[in-house]
């Protein structure tokens, strides 16, 4: 199988958003790819910790509204794009994150699909869960960015 480097189109779950935060490219992508320090400023995070250097093809554990998750990083654009991806729960999963700085400030694109029984099951419910999730992390990562 082929890493996913976007999102699948055909999961039952799609969520896209975007946020911009008034503060300099490399504090964003900073905080946001020193997975280890998740936890430090995002509490909806328990424990994250990456194994090895942050590249394509490396691995990182992370606990997060109960599920022990184990993502791997499958593309690394430095300052610009990380996508990783991984089973948790039986939902497969691929994020895309995009980061672009224009006069200072930092527009954030996040996508994520989920695929999966249980994704099938309740496609509703999970796209209204990841929805809040994800909102709730760029209100994290916004919130820490801009107080650096």
């Amino acid at each position: 199988m082929t890493a996913h480097t976007t999102v699948d189109e055909s999961a039952p779950v799609v969520v896209r958003l975007t946020a911009t935060i008034d503060a300099p490219l490399a504090v964003v992508w900073a905080l946001h790819t020193a997975i280890d320090s998740w936890a430090d400023w995002n509490p909806d995070i328990d424990r994250a910790r990456l194994d090895g250097p942050l590249a394509p093809g490396a691995s990182f554990h992370w606990l997060t509204h109960g599920l022990d998750i184990t993502s791997t990083v499958r593309e690394l654009v430095p300052g610009a794009r990380i996508v990783w991806g991984g089973p948790a729960a039986g939902i497969d999963g691929v994020h895309v994150w995009t980061f672009r700085e224009a006069e200072g400030v930092v527009t954030v694109h996040t996508e994520e699909s989920w695929s999966g029984a249980p994704v099938e099951a309740q496609p509703a419910d999970l796209a209204a869960a990841l929805r809040a999730s994800l909102e709730s992390w760029l209100g994290h990562l916004k919130a820490e960015a801009e107080r650096g």
